[in-house]
């Protein structure tokens, strides 16, 4: 169980040996990992880091998978020049860390690379996805953001996100059965209450207007679609190629 000398899952998880297939770009006062499909496409998705950055091998490989179903994939460092976690980080330290990287406050950052979508790539039409800290983020965009058509959140950690729930652009949120962090049913009392996945459903059904889905990936802890390689977790590969189908599916839906 998470607990308060370790409040958060994270780990690295298996770090991938991966280099990427695209280029490192300055987007106004933001650092950016941008790829580009080889044919021409108006389709581009925002990718949203983790704690550990965007530097991350795995946010990357993620990255390029997108562009290799068509779309411009940007991964910016909404951390903007902060540093990243690292696991090698006293947990102790984690939540004063958290508080000067905020998920609900990226709307400058949002806004700088939508404009670099739509006036640099032609981009028409844009997503975005995230994962952890990420994901939360993504949360707080289909709040706010009217320029994004879609979004999938990646086990957003559900006690960052804002007790609001009327969302304005379809949203997937993918969970794991087994997050110990983000339970499904009984809340794990913190510092804060971390509010459970069927609360989040319900505040769902109450409150939001446009498509949306919640699915729990059975046996999965948290990370897995994008912290474990499946060529080296047999038991979970069908899990882990399903979250990554069913992400791009709900942007292909919705882009």
């Amino acid at each position: 169980m998470a607990n308060e000398a370790k409040p958060c899952p994270c780990n690295i998880g298996d770090r991938f040996d991966y280099e990427g297939c695209g280029q490192e770009v300055q987007v106004e006062h933001i650092k950016a990992y941008v790829c580009k499909p080889s044919g021409k496409s108006d389709k581009a998705v925002i990718v949203i880091h983790d704690i550990f950055g965007w530097q991350l091998p795995n946010t990357r490989y993620i990255a390029d998978l997108l562009t290799a179903n068509g779309y411009i994939a940007i991964c910016p460092d909404f951390f903007v020049g902060q540093e990243a976690w690292k696991p090698s980080n006293d947990w102790a330290s984690f939540d004063d860390w958290r508080k000067t990287r905020d998920s609900s406050k990226i709307d400058k950052e949002a806004d700088v690379v939508v404009k670099y979508l739509q006036e640099q790539c032609g981009a028409k039409k844009i997503g975005v996805i995230g994962f952890c800290w990420g994901g939360a983020a993504v949360h707080h965009l289909m709040l706010k953001n009217p320029h994004l058509k879609a979004g999938v959140s990646n086990y957003g950690v559900i006690r960052f996100f804002q007790d609001a729930y009327n969302l304005l652009h379809p949203t997937f949120f993918i969970f794991a059965e087994k997050d110990d962090f983000i339970p499904l049913e009984q809340a794990t009392m913190m510092e804060h209450s971390v509010l459970q996945v069927a609360l989040l459903e319900q505040k769902l059904k109450e409150n939001c207007k446009v498509d949306y889905e919640v699915k729990i990936y059975p046996g999965q802890t948290h990370g897995f679609v994008h912290r474990k390689r499946e060529d080296i977790s047999p038991q979970d590969k069908p899990y882990i190629e399903e979250g990554r189908k069913d992400m791009i599916n709900w942007l292909n839906k919705y882009i």
